[in-house]
């Protein structure tokens, strides 16, 4: 048993979600932010990969308070449980997402991850130690299960979303589309890694919800299970 995973992104109108330098850039709007802040209440778990860790030092909390305390009269904390995946290890020890905010952390990381920063990052947050090279996202996810996530948020970055997309992972992905064009041959986009090469892998999607949301558009798209 795994949980419901849901991606949420926004991307510029031609798919970006920075800069080539990898620099944050602001794509939604307020009304955004407001419904991105109430599905992080909504949620158990929030997932993100290493990589944003280090560029954008995230602490994932749920900034409304109503929301916390919509969260804490439910009996639950304030924020959702916040989860890095980061096989080697390499979450710095002050990492906001470590500090900010209540809740459980957890770290997963591979075996490749040195006993010394396992040791670190245990001050600070449970580790789960799976998968030999990188981290076993499916036996993550049974565990995340086990302690009590049933619906899991994934914010990024593309690599993680990537590597969930192709195990067939991802229930739902929600999608913000901006009023900016970006550009750039190298700037990421919300699913990157190695792409897949075949037409009959891609992901199928059925269309759940297209809306008007501050300049842009939010899609809500099923992921089919069958490829």
């Amino acid at each position: 048993m795994r949980p419901f995973v849901f991606v949420n992104v926004a991307m510029s109108a031609d798919g970006k979600i920075s800069t080539a330098e990898r620099r944050q850039v602001r794509i939604s709007g307020d009304d955004d932010y407001s419904r991105v802040d109430r599905v992080k209440a909504e949620s158990d778990a929030i997932m993100v990969g290493i990589g944003t860790v280090l560029s954008d030092n995230p602490s994932l909390t749920v900034k409304s308070p109503h929301l916390r305390a919509w969260r804490r009269e439910a009996g639950k904390d304030e924020d959702p449980i916040r989860v890095v995946v980061d096989s080697r290890g390499r979450t710095p020890p002050d990492a906001d997402i470590l500090h900010k905010g209540t809740g459980k952390r957890i770290i997963a990381v591979s075996r490749t991850a040195s006993p010394e920063a396992v040791n670190v990052l245990r001050g600070y947050a449970t580790v789960v130690v799976t998968g030999d090279e990188t981290v076993d996202l499916l036996a993550l996810l049974e565990e995340l299960y086990h302690l009590g996530v049933r619906r899991l948020m994934v914010e990024g970055g593309g690599t993680l979303i990537w590597a969930l997309m192709e195990l067939g992972l991802v229930d739902e992905l929600q999608t913000f589309v901006g009023n900016i064009v970006i550009g750039g041959k190298d700037a990421p986009t919300p699913v990157d890694g190695t792409g897949f090469l075949r037409e009959e892998d891609f992901p199928r999607l059925t269309l759940i919800e297209a809306s008007r949301l501050d300049d842009g558009l939010l899609l809500r798209w099923r992921v089919e299970r069958e490829r």
